[in-house]
């Protein structure tokens, strides 16, 4: 079993910038690929970014491209977003993921684990 825990959320005005924080426990976590994901309400859920589990690859969605950083640490537990010059469609709860896949993936049924969110509202 796999353990997500998210932090860094919170109220940021457009422009600014936020870090998330994924950290994970349990079995066997650094040969997990990770994702990040967000919904909005009444939104469905959908891609942010991906890192392999080696750290080698990422992948954006191309609504964050450019303004997003997906890294992970060299122990390969904590997962981070960095969020810059954020929107008010980036007002969103944000999810964290982990799969057993290894490689980027984009599709929420790829991944095994998830945290339960952290919320991220931006103000115009």
């Amino acid at each position: 079993q796999v353990q997500l825990v998210e932090s860094g959320g919170g109220l940021v005005q457009a422009g600014g910038s936020l870090r998330l924080s994924c950290a994970a426990s349990g079995r066997t976590y650094n040969h997990y690929a990770r994702g990040w994901f967000r919904q909005a309400p009444g939104k469905e859920r959908e891609f942010v970014a991906a890192i392999s589990w080696s750290g080698s690859s990422t992948y954006y969605a191309d609504s964050v491209k450019g303004r997003f950083t997906i890294s992970r640490d060299n122990a390969k537990t904590t997962v981070y977003l960095q969020m810059n010059s954020l929107k008010p469609e980036d007002t969103a709860v944000y999810y964290c993921a982990a799969g057993g896949h290894g490689g980027v993936a984009a599709h929420p049924y790829e991944y095994d684990y998830w945290g339960q969110g952290t919320q991220v509202t931006v103000s115009s």
